[in-house]
């Protein structure tokens, strides 16, 4: 089985060009190809990971990964998938992000000399002349074509600017650029971006006259149709300080039982033939598989230890237990204490269980919080000093923990 026909039956292919093109190429070791992370935040998410991982399949097979930071392109700000537009960040910001978006990428991804790439768009996109770029591209472009784009759908609803109407011809430029100058020759993104890549490969055969492909990868949806890669309204992030590994764990080990063995398939380097066995386990063995998943996907993202301590807090805390000193934990310090003590809505806050005192306070009424395992009823409940010093795990929701003590 060729790594076309792997990808095939891990769901991973959603469009493609030209199967039998590039079914060859890929197969063959042929494919210099592109994938683009623009830099709106400082740290790459869980819906980042399915490229990541695809670039890695990739490259264990023969071909070339050029990893494209957008350090240009998120000067503008892609409207795919988005119902308004996204906040405008600065060139500082911009750069910072970049400089995060590497160090995390080459967790996965092997760089070097005759190996993997990473360029940044800002490269070209950042010195190009706004008349001189009409005037080479401009005419490549049907205004009627590019307003039926999916990429243009939502925004189209609330008023598309023209700055966010630039994006696909940003995009299209970079692949017509790496095509002339790295002899990259695909393109693969997720699916929302099809739209967007087939603008790259019409402006190289109309410009060059020569074939580029693109091919689009499944998005990673759960049994509702909703992207996942987020909890509790925030993304799930590969930072550890932004997302902690028990966290990360935590979130794999709790999809649905109806995602997890499209999650195994599509994001971890279990063989195939291990999988296909997989595929008939019921009841408690759902259960098992989740174990599995989490632990695969914290070990790629956080390393095997900090995959073996995740594993070890969420079995010594779901067996019964009620501490571990791998459980994830936040130490305050007597500058957190407002008169020697601390509110139960400011813990669930600081230690992330919940995104605001709002959700707080709503979890709390619905009775969903616990402290020591004693459920809270009341949101002025405080903790003392020496309550603190002791420490005190709490907990949101059924599988939700965290421990906070006071140093």
């Amino acid at each position: 089985m060729g790594i076309y026909e792997e990808l095939v039956e891990r769901g991973l292919i959603a469009q493609v060009t030209n199967e039998e093109e590039i079914r060859s190429m890929i197969n063959n070791g042929k494919a210099v190809f592109y994938i683009g992370f623009d830099c709106t935040a400082d740290s790459l998410t869980a819906g980042h990971f399915m490229a990541l991982t695809l670039m890695k399949r990739l490259q264990m097979a023969g071909n070339k990964p050029i990893a494209l930071i957008g350090g240009g392109t998120t000067m503008i700000g892609d409207p795919s998938g988005r119902t308004d537009m996204r906040k405008m960040l600065t060139r500082e910001d911009i750069e910072h992000n970049a400089e995060c978006f590497k160090r995390q990428m080459e967790r996965f991804i092997d760089f070097g000399e005759g190996k993997a790439q990473m360029i940044n768009n800002a490269d070209w996109l950042l010195n190009l002349n706004y008349v001189e770029l009409l005037r080479e591209v401009g005419a490549c472009f049907s205004v009627n074509n590019m307003l039926r784009a999916e990429c243009y759908k939502q925004r189209m609803e609330k008023g598309l600017s023209f700055l966010e109407f630039n994006y696909m011809i940003m995009q299209s430029y970079d692949f017509y650029y790496l095509f002339q100058h790295y002899n990259c020759n695909m393109q693969f993104g997720g699916d929302d971006q099809w739209s967007n890549m087939l603008g790259g490969t019409e402006l190289i055969r109309r410009k060059l006259g020569k074939d580029a492909h693109a091919m689009t990868i499944t998005l990673l949806t759960d049994s509702q149709g909703k992207k996942m890669g987020k909890t509790a309204g925030n993304a799930v992030w590969l930072d550890a300080n932004k997302t902690s590994p028990y966290d990360f764990y935590q979130y794999w080990r709790n999809v649905d039982d109806a995602d997890v063995m499209k999650c195994i398939r599509m994001l971890t380097f279990l063989p195939l033939e291990q999988i296909r066995e997989m595929e008939s386990w019921e009841g408690s063995r759902l259960n098992q598989a989740k174990e599995i998943l989490a632990f695969e996907l914290t070990a790629m993202v956080h390393g095997q230890d900090e995959a073996r301590k995740a594993e070890a807090a969420a079995k010594a805390l779901f067996g019964g237990g009620s501490a571990s000193a791998d459980m994830p934990t936040t130490e305050l310090s007597e500058t957190d204490l407002s008169e020697a003590a601390a509110d139960i809505m400011t813990l669930l806050v600081k230690t992330g269980l919940c995104p605001s005192k709002s959700d707080a306070r709503r979890n709390i009424q619905q009775g969903g919080v616990t402290a020591n395992e004693e459920k809270i009823t009341d949101i002025a409940r405080s903790f003392t000093r020496e309550e603190l010093m002791k420490g005190i795990v709490l907990k949101r929701g059924k599988k939700s923990f965290h421990k906070v003590i006071l140093k």
